[in-house]
């Protein structure tokens, strides 16, 4: 018997695109999974599209980033399980499922999608480059996605690691943390498709705040006892 499932969305101005991510999870292998959506402080119609879908929608007043409006879904989240996914997979949300199988057969405790390569050029990879290489430095483990935030983990471990880091450094701090504390990380490839960023002003901007978040978050794990 599958374990009790949370599924964790932390969306930001989504209207355009959470419903059809919600619908696809409902839709899918995961229809009796407990659905929160942590709204983080969006000035769209991104709760209200969200409600139709969802068994909870919380609220931030402001926007305070993606690592925190996780770690509010994951603390008032009932699952045993818990799937972190972006709000715009669209459609591709239906494979979440996936992300579960190597922690039913007790393989894992935390499982991170490889997604298919981006369909147009993004950035040059300093973000991901930074984040592999850092992860290993300081844990011994290597990754192949190092920034993916679609993925599974065991309640127990953000337990014992007590929590999540804040922004974008959210999925390099969980990693490092989780491979300190002995837990075990398999990646699986799942076919997820979300809005990807170009090499436009905008793109570079986001990636931009990326980097800066990854090297804080490295820093900080740098200056932490390795467990």
């Amino acid at each position: 018997m599958r374990q009790r499932i949370s599924v964790i969305l932390p969306a930001w101005n989504e209207a355009e695109r959470i419903g059809e991510t919600l619908r696809a999870i409902r839709e899918g292998e995961l229809r009796h999974a407990e659905v929160i959506v942590v709204d983080d402080g969006s000035d769209d119609r991104t709760a209200e599209a969200a409600a139709e879908w969802a068994d909870r929608v919380i609220r931030h007043e402001r926007n305070i980033g993606k690592g925190a409006a996780l770690e509010t879904g994951w603390r008032s989240a009932e699952g045993v399980v818990l799937l972190f996914l972006d709000a715009d997979l669209g459609p591709s949300a239906r494979h979440a499922a996936r992300l579960l199988a190597p922690i039913e057969r007790g393989e894992a405790d935390m499982v991170v999608a490889v997604l298919p390569a981006p369909r147009k050029k993004g950035g040059f990879g300093l973000a991901r480059g930074m984040a592999s290489r850092g992860i290993y430095w300081l844990s011994g483990y290597r990754p192949t996605a190092p920034l993916s935030g679609q993925r599974a983990v065991k309640k127990c471990v953000l337990e014992r690691i007590g929590g999540l880091a804040p922004g974008f450094g959210i999925e390099v701090s969980l990693t490092i943390d989780a491979v300190r504390h002995g837990f075990r990380i398999a990646e699986v490839e799942v076919p997820f498709r979300h809005r990807e960023t170009g090499r436009d002003w905008q793109g570079f901007c986001h990636r931009g705040r990326q980097l800066v978040h990854i090297g804080r978050t490295l820093i900080r794990k740098w200056q932490e006892p390795a467990w």
